[in-house]
């Protein structure tokens, strides 16, 4: 399947997924629009084969870019955490997303390259039990522990840690948002009302075990290639 056809068939399957799990009203109306809708323009390299190969793991080093901030988050189950209690422990791979996005080279992308990562951690015994996954919701109106269970249902392998977290508020999401630097724009109406949609720009957070960034991947940069060299390259490291 060709790239574009390959991201395409990856939004329209999450925007089918937020339907399911009762999405606004605007993205709905938009996905059972009866009229042509253009071809999403394609920027990330995520949902093809990699072009190159990667270096080897081990070969090259990851500095730190600084420390994983903390904040007040919600599971799946509604139980109050910290986003500390999740870091530390394993490896572990941060993304923001909102379960409602369908832009390609948004929340579907992150989505489809953490299942794809999930699947290269599965298969490697070496780093099974080393690396934790975590998407956390930036639209805590819509995107409720309930939500984001049957949301992690449709991705997430059996036994396999990856966590899907939101949070009470704007009020108590907003500090995380700007200590890790993920701009997000909500939408609205000329009366003041929330349409649904957010502008945002993804980015994606290698954490290591020290709770340091060592790497952050743009729509540009974002492969589950690279994502898994990384995190054998740190666990290597920790070795």
């Amino acid at each position: 399947m060709k790239l574009p056809q390959l991201a395409k068939y990856a939004a329209l399957s999450i925007a089918s997924l937020c339907l399911f799990t009762g999405t606004n009203s605007t993205a709905a109306e938009t996905t059972n629009a009866t009229h042509d809708h253009p071809e999403p323009v394609v920027l990330a390299p995520g949902y093809a084969i990699l072009e190159f190969t990667p270096p080897t793991a081990g070969t090259y080093t990851l500095p730190p870019m600084g420390s994983a901030a903390n904040g007040a988050v919600l599971d799946t189950a509604g139980d109050a955490h910290l986003l500390h209690d999740y870091l530390g422990e394993k490896i572990t791979v941060l993304s923001f997303i909102y379960t409602t996005c369908t832009d390609v080279n948004g929340c579907p992308l992150a989505t489809f390259v953490f299942k794809s990562v999930q699947n290269a951690v599965l298969n490697d015994p070496d780093i099974r039990d080393q690396v934790r996954l975590l998407s956390f919701s930036f639209d805590p109106d819509h995107d409720t522990p309930a939500v984001l269970e049957t949301y992690a249902q449709h991705f997430k392998a059996p036994g396999f840690d990856w966590q899907f977290l939101t949070t009470h508020s704007t009020a108590e999401l907003d500090p995380i948002l700007e200590a890790y630097g993920q701009s997000v724009i909500r939408d609205y109406d000329s009366d003041g009302n929330f349409l649904g949609s957010m502008s945002h720009i993804l980015r994606v957070f290698l954490i290591d075990r020290d709770n340091r960034i060592r790497n952050i991947y743009s729509t540009s940069y974002l492969h589950a290639d690279t994502v898994a060299n990384d995190i054998r390259t740190l666990l290597y490291e920790s070795r």
